[in-house]
């Protein structure tokens, strides 16, 4: 059964529209007939006899509207509400039917919010048929989209001030022989506070009228750190484990500073925002993933698994930048054979030479430092790994060394002519397989394209199409506005490629294109810009020498 293209048919029509943009409305309704999103909608859409009253609006009609009006116009529902009475184009999608924004709202709230992932899934893999898209090499990045939530009511988590709270109670209840099953440590849960409160007021009956009086002051007292309690609790369910704040006006945004701050301009002001992840293939976002992370290192997992759910496998190859490079990510591409091309902290380091690699790892499972010298996996007494399963390693021979002020720039002690080096073994296997693929041919296609892709994505998502602040709140309403903002940019190059417009032959790498190289470090400016910055880091050196002089006394 058709439901996207079974068109009415007029006698007399109260509009033209040009027979260009009717084929590629027509060829844009196939498609979504095609991708199977119609038995989504029928899955959950009410059946007409069900219902009573006046007749509905044709759903399938309206989520082509709602797909047409977030590519080609500001996502808006009032403008779409708009178009549909004034736009030839929105008015044949919807047959002469003119839904206003609070039936567009209702529908996108009950049909769409609960089906986002399956309805992006479908269309997007139509997609990828339809432009004939192979999406082996993937390009991920993530922005901050800024919530709409008051700024200035944010809450951080109270985790410190619960802590001393419950050392009070914990003290109060010593004193009167109450604190039996009381932890000696740590937060006290408020179920228990209020036994012992319980447990207070029977004390209370049995003590002399010389002690009622203090002590029913240190039962009130109870009773207040008890409330304070309960609001602590609150505030940390809210935020969660894996968050420091939240908003009073959408409980899951998070404070986080924007590049972009429309009150100084210079990124320092806390703003609710949330943090968008896409994967990008040929210019299409191919999948997506909204959290409430404020960095991209731990979202990198849950997007590619997003992207194998609406594909059904991982991609060939994925490229980011160092903002992903951490040895959980780099387990789960191998674990999964993707190709590593995840740039690491030290990457941009190692390509300019001004910040190189001190060491690297070898095959014998020996470090070559920079100066050209072998060491060894080596103890190191009264030292402990920093990292789990980190090993220490010696370099003898440093004084010698043209490295010597840059490698031990961080030490106090620089006159010794050793140097012990700290080295998670899986960790620089990791990291120097990702350098040899990012300096190979196929890495310097991937690195430029990823430059062109990911980054464009959200140039076009932020600058063309407007979409800097959602205008929902949420995380549930928030991830579908912005599925359906990155579908209807992957609609809007659709109708590129209807019109013959679409570039999708990006950059590719010329047979002949040599693997590239890092740049040689420079001893001598190495050991200047150390020195530089040991007399940049004088105060720094101060206040740990008086750190250490206090834990002495």
């Amino acid at each position: 059964m058709r439901y996207f293209t079974i068109r009415k048919q007029y006698l007399f029509p109260s509009y033209t529209i040009d027979v260009k943009e009717s084929e590629k409305l027509d060829r844009f309704l196939q498609l979504l007939e095609k991708s199977g999103v119609a038995e989504v909608i029928r899955s959950v859409v009410p059946e007409q006899a069900d219902t009573m009253g006046r007749p509905a609006y044709n759903q399938y009609d309206l989520l082509a509207v709602i797909l047409y009006g977030f590519a080609f116009g500001g996502g808006s529902l009032r403008e779409i509400e708009s178009a549909c009475r004034n736009d030839l184009r929105y008015i044949s999608l919807m047959q002469q039917e003119q839904p206003n924004f609070k039936t567009i709202s209702n529908y996108i709230n009950r049909y769409i919010v609960p089906n986002a992932d399956m309805i992006f899934s479908k269309i997007v893999s139509a997609i990828f048929l339809e432009c004939g898209i192979c999406a082996d090499d993937v390009y991920n990045d993530g922005t901050k989209i800024e919530a709409d939530a008051n700024k200035y009511k944010f809450v951080w988590k109270p985790t410190t001030f619960h802590n001393r709270l419950c050392d009070k109670v914990r003290t109060l209840l010593q004193i009167n022989g109450l604190e039996r099953g009381i932890p000696e440590f740590g937060i006290i849960d408020t179920k228990l506070i209020a036994a012992k409160l319980t447990e207070f007021s029977e004390l209370l009956q049995r003590c002399s009228p010389a002690e009622e009086k203090k002590r029913r002051e240190q039962y009130e007292q109870l009773r207040k750190y008890l409330l304070k309690a309960l609001e602590y609790e609150e505030k940390e369910r809210i935020c969660g484990p894996d968050r420091n704040s939240y908003y009073k006006t959408d409980h899951d945004a998070t404070a986080m500073t924007l590049k972009t701050d429309y009150y100084s301009g210079l990124g320092s002001h806390m703003h609710a925002a949330y943090t968008v992840q896409t994967a990008v293939a040929k210019g299409f976002v191919a999948a997506y993933y909204v959290s409430q992370s404020r960095t991209d290192m731990k979202d990198f997992i849950p997007t590619m698994e997003r992207f194998r759910k609406f594909h059904g496998y991982y991609p060939k190859n994925i490229c980011t930048d160092s903002g992903y490079g951490s040895i959980e990510n780099y387990r789960y591409l191998q674990e999964n054979g993707i190709g590593n091309y995840v740039k690491h902290q030290s990457w941009q380091g190692n390509v300019s030479g001004s910040n190189p690699d001190r060491y690297r790892l070898q095959d014998d499972e020996t470090i070559l430092c920079l100066g050209g010298r072998t060491g060894k996996q080596s103890p190191a007494n009264g030292r402990h790994p920093k990292m789990a399963e980190s090993v220490f390693y010696r370099v003898d021979g440093c004084c010698d060394c043209a490295f010597h002020e840059y490698c031990k720039r961080w030490q106090r002690e620089k006159t010794e002519d050793f140097k012990i080096f700290e080295v998670n073994k899986e960790m620089r296997r990791y990291i120097q397989e990702a350098e040899k693929n990012l300096l190979s041919p196929k890495g310097i296609e991937i690195r430029i394209n990823r430059s062109i892709q990911a980054e464009g994505a959200f140039g076009v998502l932020k600058q063309n199409m407007r979409y800097v602040r959602v205008r929902r709140t949420s995380k549930e309403k928030v991830s579908t506005k912005i599925m359906l903002t990155l579908l209807g940019y992957n609609i809007r190059k659709l109708f590129r490629y209807f019109s013959g417009n679409l570039k999708a032959n990006y950059w590719t790498a010329p047979s002949n294109l040599e693997q590239e190289e890092f740049k040689k470090p420079h001893a001598a400016r190495l050991s200047k810009k150390a020195k530089t910055k040991k007399n940049k880091f004088v105060n720094e050196a101060a206040r740990y020498s008086y750190k250490e002089k206090y834990k002495e006394h």
